[in-house]
């Protein structure tokens, strides 16, 4: 294009305030984020693999809640590793992880769902439980899709205009899901980088939390030890006690499943209790910053804010970290 007699001034001018506006609005753009996303740059979670494989992925907390919510509705739900790990890679094409309330045409939430297609209503797919469930629902009818490459069996749900892009978030959504669905015990940390935090815990978030993602069966129905009559499923475990024997209200106590069946009907019968209540314990360390968790115990380990980049720590000898019950999974909030 020929270049018009004194215009150069003019277009460096241009070219000046162009680049100007671009930094002003990616400013706004950081600042922006940082407002809505409160806590999400003050912690960050890290998911790591075996001894042998020195594998490692670092996250923040939207994502590792995301994730986790991921993980448990296809756990509770029967569904195999292999089934959780191409959900979790096709969430990090999809959406990284996130919960957004856009993209292309009319798709939304964490599997870019659209509402025109069947997949629900704009409420039902922006909510992770909803749509993981959806995810799973429609891979079920994928036949033989445990056998099939990733990138096939998620097409067969997504329909994607780029099938291929998700074959390079393989690794990562297999990392996280053997630590998610308790394969690999004590691999999931999560830690503040703003120090100590006073915000208050509500144990009755922890519970509704555990029920939105693994149905109502996960709390045990308690009793009124007055009347000796039946609270309901999800009110707060008469054994949720202190590691000293006393009542502690803060402390939500989910006993580890061992049967083969679950609130929603099933479960993967080739999980073992103990990876089982790893699921349940990792469940909770991906939750920590959102709600107020100050301490998890499972078995021999625990984890506390106060020391949360020591991660996963054993107790002292001759105490199981459960503290009165060794096979409970036991989430301590905030006062």
């Amino acid at each position: 294009m020929a270049q018009v007699s004194g215009s150069s001034p003019l277009r460096s001018r241009a070219v000046r305030i162009g680049a100007g506006v671009a930094v002003l609005v990616a400013l706004a753009g950081y600042v922006t984020v940082q407002f809505f996303a409160g806590d999400q740059g003050d912690t960050r979670c890290f998911v790591r693999g075996g001894t042998e494989s020195g594998a490692r992925y670092e996250l923040t907390t939207e994502q590792a809640v995301n994730a986790a919510t991921i993980s448990s509705v296809g756990t509770s739900r029967g569904m195999p590793e292999r089934a959780v790990t191409i959900a979790l890679a096709t969430a990090l094409q999809e959406s990284a992880l996130r919960n957004i309330r856009h993209g292309d045409r009319d798709s939304l939430g964490l599997f870019q769902q659209r509402p025109s297609q069947g997949w629900g209503t704009e409420d039902q797919i922006l909510d992770p439980a909803y749509s993981a469930g959806r995810f799973y629902q429609h891979l079920t009818e994928v036949p033989g899709y445990s056998r099939l490459p990733l990138t096939v069996a998620a097409q067969r749900v997504q329909k994607s205009g780029f099938p291929q892009a998700y074959a390079k978030h393989e690794p990562d959504a297999a990392l996280l899901a053997s630590a998610l669905t308790g394969r690999t015990p004590a691999s999931l940390s999560c830690e503040s980088r703003r120090g100590d935090d006073s915000t208050p815990g509500d144990p009755a978030k922890v519970r509704e939390r555990l029920v939105r993602d693994f149905g109502p069966g996960i709390l045990p129905r308690t009793t009124n030890t007055s009347t000796g009559t039946g609270t309901g499923t999800g009110t707060t475990s008469p054994r949720a006690t202190s590691a000293a024997g006393a009542p502690d209200a803060r402390t939500v106590v989910v006993p580890v499943p061992r049967e083969t069946g679950t609130a929603r009907g099933a479960t993967d019968v080739t999980a073992s209790p103990q990876q089982r209540g790893w699921a349940l314990a990792h469940w909770a360390m991906a939750h920590s910053a959102e709600l107020r968790v100050t301490r998890i115990a499972y078995a021999d380990r625990e984890w506390r804010t106060t020391e949360a980049a020591k991660g996963w720590q054993k107790v002292p000898p001759g105490r199981t970290a459960g503290a009165g019950g060794g096979d409970d999974v036991r989430i301590t909030t905030s006062p």
